[in-house]
């Protein structure tokens, strides 16, 4: 199934870790296969991980757009993971994270990242 991107003026995004960027029209681009892609706004630069949900979410962003499987990005995913799980007591975000290990372990790692981005919600509730 087609996926459908439709692009700002000047927006970036990654597509099998090449960053692409847009010109200064709105364009519609349509994948025809399967593809690693990342929108600007989804991606996290190593400077910014600055909160444990964010320790969580970069490794797993790698590990998408990585073209091979590589066990030092898994064994942080898990390390911080594991830290996370410690610290939290609500039933409801520790089932959000069993959900985001097991898509880890069998490779969905876009979703996890979509359920990493409601974690980081959780997060910013708690922290602010």
């Amino acid at each position: 199934m087609p996926l459908k991107i439709s692009l700002k003026p000047g927006e970036k995004f990654v597509l099998n870790g090449a960053v692409i960027e847009n010109g200064d029209r709105r364009a519609n681009l349509v994948l025809q296969n399967k593809a690693s892609v990342l929108r600007e706004k989804d991606i996290l630069h190593a400077e910014d991980v600055d909160t444990p949900v964010k320790r969580i979410y970069f490794p797993i962003m790698m590990m998408y757009l990585s073209d091979r499987a590589d066990d030092k990005l898994y064994d942080e995913f898990v390390l911080r993971m594991n830290e996370f799980m410690g610290v939290v007591s609500d039933p409801q975000t520790l089932g959000l994270c069993v959900n985001v290990s097991r898509d880890v372990m069998a490779s969905e790692h876009y979703k996890a990242l979509l359920g990493c981005r409601k974690l980081m919600t959780y997060e910013a509730e708690r922290l602010s």
